[in-house]
C-alpha cells in the first residue's frame, strides 16, 4: 500500500511538508483504538535481541538521526518495527537551520539532497520529549554544535549536549561530519577531534560516577568522503580516546554517476546526498575500518540501504547494526521487517 498509494501522494508535496504531514497522520492514526496493536502486528519483526556495546537491541535495524530530530514521534516510530531510534542532531540552543527549500528528492536516483543545517528545537525541548516517551526502545542521542559557535569553542557545545542527555539516552553519536554546517567537517581533523573525543570520554566517566551507573557507549559519525589516510587517523583517534565505535556514514558531498540531469543538480547546488548513490561508498568505508581494526571497532552501517540485500552487504562488510533514512522514505516501513527476516534466513 505504501508504494502504490501513500508514496505517490506524498511525492506530490514538497519534501519538508510531506515529512511533517506524514508525522501528523501517523500520530492521528495510531491514536485510534487498537491501531498500535495492528501496526505492530503488521510491521514488527520477530527476532532475538542483539547485544551491541552492552545494550540489548530489539533488532538490528534502526532509524538514523535527522528523521525525528526533536524526539517528538518516538512512540509512533517504535510501532513500525525499528530496533532503535536515533534522535537529533541536537544543538544546545534552538536554531532554524538553513533557508528553505533545503530538502530535494532525486527520484531517478532514489536519493535525497539536504542542506537542513541542524534545524532543531534545542536541547531543553529534546530532554522534555525524552522524559515523556512511553516506549522502552533503545534511543541514541546524536549531538552537534550550534552554527554560531566557532570551531574553537565547539567542544563546549558537545559537552553541554552530552551532560544534559546522559540520563535520557542509551548511547551517543558525535556528529562532526554533516556538510551543512559551515566548517563542521574541519572537526574531523586530527587535533580538534582528539581533543573533542577525549573530553567527552572524561565527562562520560564523571557522569557515570555521578549517576552510579556504567558509562554510555559513544560512537563517532564520519563522512563517506574521507580517503584512507584520513580514515587511518580517525581509527587512531577513536582508539586513543577510548571511543566505542563508528557510525559509517553521513551524507556525501559527491555528485558522481547520478541519473538526474545536470541542470537539476546544479540548480539544487549545495547539500549532502543520501540514498542509493552512497550505498557503495558507505559500504567500502565500513569494510576498510573493519579490516583495518581486525573487527575490533564496532560499526553501525548507514547509507543507501533500500533493500534487505543492501543491509546484508553492510553487515557482511563489518557492521553490527544498520540504520535507515532515505531508504525508509522510498521503500516504506515494510523494509525493516524485510531486512530482519532476510538476515534470519541466511
Amino acid at each position: 500500500m505504501y508504494k502504490l498509494i501513500i508514496k505517490p501522494l506524498l511525492f506530490l508535496m514538497q519534501p519538508e511538508k510531506a515529512h511533517h504531514f506524514t508525522f501528523n497522520i501517523l500520530k492521528f492514526v495510531l491514536a485510534l483504538p487498537f491501531a498500535k496493536t495492528i501496526c505492530k502486528a503488521m510491521y514488527e519483526p520477530k527476532n532475538k535481541e542483539i547485544d551491541f556495546l552492552g545494550l540489548k537491541f530489539k533488532n538490528k535495524v534502526g532509524l538514523a538521526a535527522g528523521f525525528d530530530k526533536d524526539g517528538k514521534h518516538i512512540d509512533e516510530l517504535a510501532c513500525l518495527g525499528f530496533g532503535f531510534i536515533e534522535v537529533g542532531t541536537v544543538t544546545p540552543l534552538a536554531q532554524p537551520g538553513n533557508d528553505q527549500p533545503r530538502l530535494f528528492r532525486l527520484p531517478e536516483d532514489k536519493a535525497i539532497i539536504n542542506r537542513m543545517g541542524f534545524n532543531n528545537l534545542g536541547l531543553e525541548e529534546l530532554v522534555k520529549k525524552l522524559k515523556s516517551r512511553k516506549t522502552d526502545i533503545i534511543i541514541g542521542g546524536n549531538i552537534g554544535k550550534n552554527k554560531i559557535t566557532p570551531n574553537e569553542n565547539a567542544t563546549s557545545d558537545y559537552l553541554k549536549c552530552f551532560e544534559a542527555l546522559f540520563p535520557w539516552v542509551d548511547y551517543f553519536v558525535v556528529n562532526v561530519s554533516s556538510p551543512n554546517t559551515p566548517n563542521l567537517r574541519e572537526l574531523q581533523d586530527k587535533e580538534p577531534l582528539t581533543k573533542l573525543l577525549t573530553e567527552i570520554y572524561e565527562l562520560n566517566c564523571e557522569l557515570a560516577k555521578r549517576y552510579t551507573r556504567s558509562k554510555k557507549p559513544v560512537l563517532l559519525k564520519i563522512a563517506p568522503d574521507l580517503n584512507h589516510a584520513q580514515l587511518d587517523d580517525i581509527i587512531e583517534i577513536v582508539q586513543i580516546s577510548k571511543t566505542d565505535g563508528i557510525v559509517a556514514t553521513n551524507t556525501t558531498i559527491g555528485r558522481e554517476n547520478l541519473k538526474t540531469d545536470t541542470k537539476t543538480i546544479t540548480e539544487i547546488a549545495n547539500g549532502g546526498l543520501s540514498g542509493k548513490p552512497v550505498t557503495s561508498k558507505s559500504t567500502e568505508v565500513i569494510r576498510y575500518i573493519f579490516q583495518k581494526t581486525n573487527g575490533k571497532l564496532r560499526i553501525i552501517g548507514v547509507g543507501g540501504i533500500h533493500s534487505a540485500a543492501d543491509a546484508q552487504e553492510k553487515i557482511d562488510a563489518g557492521a553490527s547494526l544498520v540504520q535507515l533514512y532515505t531508504g525508509f522514505i522510498y521503500e516504506g516501513p515494510s523494509l525493516i521487517k524485510e531486512i530482519v527476516t532476510f538476515g534470519n534466513n541466511k
